[in-house]
């Protein structure tokens, strides 16, 4: 267990920094996730680590890829949790993706705070603010963390 704990460290510190740095996440660090993942689990557990990693991918997957279709994610961060599936085996990426959710609210509430109060600034000032997208990696990787706490 320690060893899918190591790698999610590795690959979320990776993809947060990458996120933040260049708001995308590459396809290197997400498959990285998947090989890491279906390997560490098929070394520790077998064939049905295996399994479980490969369930885990398409759990992580279909969670995030219906708020993919409704606009509120990119393709990065839907690759990024698969991959993370890998890792975490189908039922530990449910409770990631559901403290993912909570902790990507909370976030977002902070960022809107932030710009609220800057936005109050700039307009004395006189410039406009447009809109601008929230990186979610940061987020993903704290779920993913905390749902080793709550395993």
């Amino acid at each position: 267990m320690h060893w899918l704990l190591y790698i999610s460290i590795l690959i979320g510190v990776a993809a947060s920094a990458e996120d933040l740095w260049r708001r995308r996440i590459s396809n290197q660090i997400s498959g990285a996730a998947f090989a890491l993942g279906l390997g560490a689990q098929t070394l520790l557990y077998g064939l049905r680590g295996a399994g479980n990693a490969l369930a885990g991918t398409l759990v992580g997957f279909l969670v995030f890829f219906i708020f993919f279709l409704l606009g509120g994610m990119g393709a990065g961060d839907i690759k990024l949790m698969a991959g993370f599936g890998a890792v975490l085996g189908a039922s530990q990426t449910l409770m990631a993706a559901l403290l993912t959710a909570i902790v990507g609210a909370l976030i977002a509430l902070l960022y809107l705070l932030v710009r609220k109060l800057r936005n109050r600034e700039n307009t004395a000032a006189g410039s406009k603010g447009g809109a601008e997208a929230i990186p979610y990696a940061p987020a993903i990787t704290l779920g993913v963390l905390l749902s080793f706490a709550a395993r």
